[in-house]
């Protein structure tokens, strides 16, 4: 099924082909003028002087061959040369009964070749409560697998669970000292108990207190230390107390994504990759990529003549390798973040061998990337384009910086979403929805306002830019916010359920009024929106496309009688419309992670 813009670009292309103009440059937009026409090309001013030809002649001559097209209705050359196209009422009536028959899409065209991707996002860690600086990672690697997903690809999301290294030893020690795993402790293959000896509350108090101990006591830093080699090492005590902590950590992190409807296929740990790295180390040593550094064993990843400045403690400059080379092996034997990072894409090749993986992950940690991608380029565990780390910035308070508590610290995520789920029944109340809705659909309806304000919050901006937290503004019925989306959807189905049964999808549809144009060039703009969300990795495009919708909707509702059409034609096909932004908009918001409820 291909859209509007999609279908009059190859009209165009061929007119110009015709014309021996062929060429990338030979495309089709939406118009900047909708007041003059629908779709417009600039093409002819962007080739005409490389082939010795006027523009506006190049126009006009391509204007004529697209004359009589059946999806125009007008072509006009304006200006120096710019190609105005206007589409046909019938063009847009087929168009919008294909939309609305199109169960699957609702009019987006799926990728032509599809491909194994896996998807790293969110990086919960064991012991460590989800706060705010989880959101965006869970967010936009959510919906970046349901975009991905709805195309075609087939994808794996993969939450990268941080549940191994120095923390681990930190707990076993720190909840040896409280007495609180004798029973772990003993030589011996066990058996251990079956029962936690740890709560959730436990470990979020015991991590930070072992932490800060470590910093200032040498002694139960290096007990820590010997715990963690002796647990990587495979002792049994400690890898029953281990998947202890994993599995509490886990059921407790499961429920604040499961609040947020965010979802995993895998939830593979750094332990995962933990056994191939003494492997892949020898492989890097085998290949001469492993070099000696100052005690510590490394892999230069920078090309030749790759440097930055770097200025030093005395003040000097000095000229040094960009990116810096990876860390492999620490002076003191220990295998760094950078190391279990490289064993994670040879643990994927091996069970999955994705043709792209995707990490969502904070932008300040492209160095580390870099570094992490070109090592595994120069091994020959990944090739060039299968890896692609998806930065974004950061959720800030008023102050523009990192989001914090009024107290200074950082909010964890369950209270987040608490606040925003308090507020979206107080905006309900106020707003007078749901007076008649039972307590436990009023609930389930504040919990998806409420989702919907943090995320379309989140994903209405683009991916790379930061944003000022806002929940008063995020959580409000008017403006371009989650929730007016979701009065939106809620306000068709509304509309329909008066109507009796929905339109059927062969309900001829007629587009004679603007607003009715308009809203179908909506609709068939949702295929591109995708596409490029797809292509740019920016899942935005889908939110701003789903604002839109929206807009036009509220334009058409306004403009023209739907229930109240006194011509039966015309109100059946002003329903089907109405069905067709309706399965649409709800399949956007789907791809953004938005689930919307059916009253309010």
């Amino acid at each position: 099924m291909t859209d509007l813009k999609s279908r009059l670009g190859e009209a165009v292309a061929a007119a110009f082909a015709a014309e021996g103009v062929a060429s990338d440059k030979v495309r089709v937009t939406a118009s900047d003028r909708p007041d003059l026409a629908d779709f417009q090309s600039n093409a002819a001013l962007a080739v005409a002087k490389a082939h010795g030809t006027n523009p506006r002649d190049l126009a006009g001559r391509v204007a004529s061959r697209l004359e009589g097209h059946p999806d125009l209705t007008s072509v006009e050359v304006a200006g120096p040369g710019f190609i105005n196209l206007v589409v046909s009422p019938a063009a847009l009536a087929s168009r919008a009964a294909e939309v609305l028959a199109d169960d699957l899409h609702r009019g987006a065209a799926p990728v032509a070749d599809s491909r194994r991707v896996m998807i790293d996002y969110a990086g919960p860690n064991v012991a460590k409560p989800m706060h705010v600086g989880h959101l965006r990672s869970s967010i936009i690697g959510e919906s970046l697998k349901r975009l991905f997903r709805f195309r075609g690809d087939q994808v794996w999301g993969d939450a990268h669970f941080g549940d191994w290294g120095f923390q681990m030893g930190l707990l076993i020690v720190a909840l040896a000292d409280e007495g609180g795993a004798e029973a772990f402790m003993a030589d011996g293959d066990g058996p251990f108990p079956a029962d936690s000896p740890v709560s959730l509350e436990d470990l979020e108090r015991l991590y930070p207190q072992a932490a800060a101990k470590a910093k200032e006591d040498a002694g139960f830093r290096d007990r820590a230390r010997k715990a963690t080699a002796e647990l990587q090492a495979g002792r049994p005590g400690y890898r029953a107390l281990w998947s202890h902590f994993v599995a509490v950590s886990r059921t407790a992190l499961e429920r604040e994504f499961s609040a947020l409807g965010v979802t995993f296929d895998l939830w593979n740990g750094e332990s995962d990759a933990d056994p191939l790295m003494a492997g892949m180390i020898a492989d890097l040593e085998a290949k001469g990529l492993l070099v000696e550094d100052q005690g510590a064993r490394v892999v230069h990843v920078a090309g030749p003549g790759e440097t930055r400045k770097k200025k030093l403690e005395d003040g000097s400059v000095v000229e040094t390798p960009s990116p810096p080379p990876l860390l492999v092996v620490s002076s003191e034997g220990s295998a760094m973040y950078g190391t279990t990072d490289l064993a994670t894409i040879v643990d994927r090749r091996n069970r999955i061998d994705p043709q792209l993986i995707l990490y969502v992950v904070d932008e300040r940690q492209a160095e580390h990337f870099e570094q992490v991608f070109r090592a595994a380029r120069l091994a020959g565990y990944a090739a060039n384009g299968e890896l692609e780390h998806l930065g974004f910035g950061t959720m800030n308070g008023p102050d523009g910086k990192p989001f914090k508590t009024r107290a200074g610290g950082v909010l964890k995520l369950h209270d987040l979403i608490t606040t925003a789920t308090d507020k979206a029944r107080e905006r309900l109340k106020e707003a007078r929805l749901g007076d008649d809705l039972a307590p436990e659909a009023f609930d389930d309806t504040a919990r998806k306002v409420a989702v919907a304000a943090l995320k379309f919050a989140d994903l209405s901006n683009a991916r790379t830019t930061s944003y000022v937290f806002d929940l008063d503004r995020f959580i409000s019925f008017e403006g371009k916010t989650g929730p007016y989306l979701l009065y939106q959807s809620v306000r068709i189905k509304s509309l329909l359920r008066k109507a009796g049964d929905a339109a059927p999808t062969d309900t001829p549809i007629r587009v004679d009024e603007p607003a009715e144009r308009d809203l179908v060039l909506t609709l068939d703009a949702f295929s591109g929106a995708v596409a490029d969300a797809y292509d740019k990795r920016m899942p935005h495009l889908v939110a701003e496309h789903a604002w839109r919708l929206a807009q036009s909707f509220s334009k058409f509702y306004a403009a023209c009688p739907i229930l109240g059409a006194e011509d039966a034609a015309v109100r059946a096909s002003r329903l089907a419309l109405s069905q067709a932004t309706l399965a649409q908009l709800e399949l956007a918001l789907d791809l953004l992670g938005i689930a919307t409820p059916e009253r309010m």
